[in-house]
């Protein structure tokens, strides 16, 4: 998949091709449904497949206190689409020049100039063009003057019922239902980060984790203990991980994930590490005695070893 930063990126005579454009967060199940469709509109019509995007929520900068949190980071999304089998993934960074385009100007600038769009996917309350003011009629429209077609892609609706999301996604990993939230997104959550010194109690209990920085990319979810993955320059360990402020001692930060990797120590301070969560074992406790910590870590290990085996 070729990344091209900003229309300027966009190499002269690139196209014809089918579109589509959106956030894209998490590219969950819903994505890869309008992006499947895609590539098979471009594979009959001998079209390349290229993806829009923006480099951060729109809300992010129109309204700050209404932008949720990201699902995944621009890396990962990146990364996410590359899985997809499209040709192309056209970057925009939305700043305020571009959210003060024109819904006309938009479709011309980016779609009909720059891609050479001859079909453009998207779902039926698709909004684009400063203050939102394009919609799929106006689409249409421009699309007969312009000489594109446009699809409208039903949302996917798991047995009948809630459209995947992004905003259900986010609801899950929030209680930490991470199972299901792989269920709509087609893949593992993760998030990445640097491993940084802890302060050791890990590895005094016997359990040494690999503790993430918290500047670390991807949406976490729920306090708790996970079983999941560990994956380190490519090889990909079971493990299991803690995520929150350890309440059982004082002066932890929030949001804190440590990994435990199964039966093996690593030496990985300083690496870029990938955490996946499979599923969420229990909640966070606070122990009254190390003793119990111990034993329940124990349990842990053993429950995360029985699920990451299934």
């Amino acid at each position: 998949m070729k990344i091209f930063k900003g229309l300027a990126g966009v190499p002269a005579g690139f196209g014809p091709s089918a579109v589509t454009i959106g956030k894209f967060d998490g590219v969950h199940q819903g994505h890869r449904a309008v992006i499947s469709r895609l590539r098979g509109i471009a594979e009959s019509e001998g079209l390349k497949a290229a993806v829009v995007t923006f480099d951060r929520n729109p809300l992010a900068l129109l309204a700050p206190e209404k932008c949720p949190d990201a699902l995944v980071s621009v890396r990962q999304k990146l990364e996410l689409l590359a899985t997809t089998g499209i040709d192309a993934t056209l970057m925009l960074p939305f700043d305020r020049a571009l959210a003060s385009v024109p819904a006309t100007e938009f479709v011309e600038r980016v779609l009909v100039d720059t891609l050479a769009a001859k079909a453009v996917l998207v779902g039926r309350d698709f909004r684009y063009g400063a203050r939102g003011a394009g919609d799929v009629d106006l689409l249409v429209d421009l699309g007969a003057t312009f000489g594109f077609t446009v699809e409208v892609i039903d949302d996917v609706t798991p047995q009948g019922g809630r459209r995947v999301s992004s905003t259900w996604v986010r609801e899950l990993l929030a209680e930490g239902d991470v199972r299901h939230a792989t269920e709509l997104l087609g893949h593992t959550p993760t998030v990445s980060g640097i491993v940084v010194h802890g302060a050791k109690r890990g590895r005094e209990l016997g359990f040494p984790t690999a503790n993430l920085t918290p500047e670390s990319e991807g949406l976490i979810p729920a306090d708790g203990v996970y079983a999941g993955w560990l994956t380190d320059a490519g090889t990909r360990y079971p493990a299991a991980i803690s995520v929150g402020d350890n309440p059982t001692f004082e002066g932890v930060a929030k949001k804190q994930v440590e990994a435990y990797v199964l039966d093996r120590e690593l030496d990985l301070y300083d690496h870029v590490v990938d955490i996946e969560f499979v599923e969420r074992i229990r909640g966070m406790v606070a122990f009254t005695n190390i003793p119990d910590l111990i034993d329940t870590m124990r349990g842990d290990v053993d429950h995360s070893r029985e699920i990451l085996a299934d």
